[in-house]
């Protein structure tokens, strides 16, 4: 997939919400060794390393364009010295850490369950994980979406997000990742589920909102052309919606930290 780091970054505020809460939920302790789960464009990551300076803080993601932008946090840009970036896959995690810390990036990956038991490997005793993920499947946003992507099954060669226009999301429920969790040993597990509401300049707004988020698997493998026509079907099923011009957008998160027994 194709990111475009500045359309991510016109919803800046409302996209670090969620992350500020869970950073929130991270307890103070030594941790020696922390990484970031397709951290983007890096201002997580750089946070975790002002905060725990005495940690060595990775910053891992798959995008080449998101780590351009990542760059402007590193120690050449006077940034923190104990902050690295690296291209990568989260499936592809090598090392052991004090920390996993993962903010709007597992929801792209399937199994949750299976994604979690393999994180716990690379989680030290006495270690935390501190994940959070959007909620919004269920909205009519991404039906919508769904339903658009069918209209362009051959443009699209039959890809849609999650497999099938009626597929399921493999975010969970936050009683779900508990029991998951539990499952692993975890212990002092926190799963929560928080509403951040965006308000959005109708139709309109929320096709710019999914712009940097939902649609860029989409777009990433459509042409210019079909690109234009993929988001005006898009356009108007979400007009016929969403007809207003002011949209309360109620993007559900869900947060949740555990603990690895020492």
């Amino acid at each position: 997939m194709t990111w475009n780091p500045d359309q991510y970054h016109r919803f800046k505020n409302a996209r670090s919400a969620p992350a500020h809460d869970l950073q929130a939920m991270i307890l103070e302790r030594a941790y020696g060794d922390i990484v970031d789960l397709g951290c983007g464009t890096g201002e997580q990551a750089a946070q975790l390393a002002a905060r725990f300076p005495a940690a060595r803080v990775l910053g891992l993601d798959s995008s080449p364009e998101m780590l351009a932008r990542a760059a402007e946090h590193s120690v050449s840009k006077g940034s923190a010295p104990n902050l690295h970036f690296e291209q990568g896959s989260i499936l592809d995690l090598r090392g052991d850490f004090d920390l996993i810390y993962s903010n709007a990036a597992l929801q792209w990956l399937p199994d949750h369950p299976a994604l979690l038991a393999q994180l716990w490997t690379h989680l030290r005793p006495g270690g935390v994980l501190a994940v959070q993920v959007p909620a919004n499947h269920d909205h009519a946003s991404h039906r919508l979406l769904s339903e658009t992507a069918d209209s362009f099954r051959a443009e699209l060669g039959g890809y849609t997000r999650f497999g099938t226009v009626h597929g399921s999301s493999p975010v969970l429920t936050p009683a779900a990742y508990a029991e998951t969790l539990d499952g692993l040993g975890a212990t002092e597990i926190t799963a929560i589920s928080k509403v951040y509401p965006v308000v959005l300049d109708g139709a309109a707004g929320l096709l710019d909102w999914t712009r940097g988020t939902a649609l860029v698997p989409y777009l990433s493998r459509l042409g210019e052309e079909d690109g234009r026509r993929f988001e005006a079907a898009y356009l108007t099923r979400l007009t016929n919606a969403f007809p207003g011009e002011r949209m309360y957008y109620a993007f559900t998160r869900i947060l949740f930290v555990a603990h690895k027994p020492a």
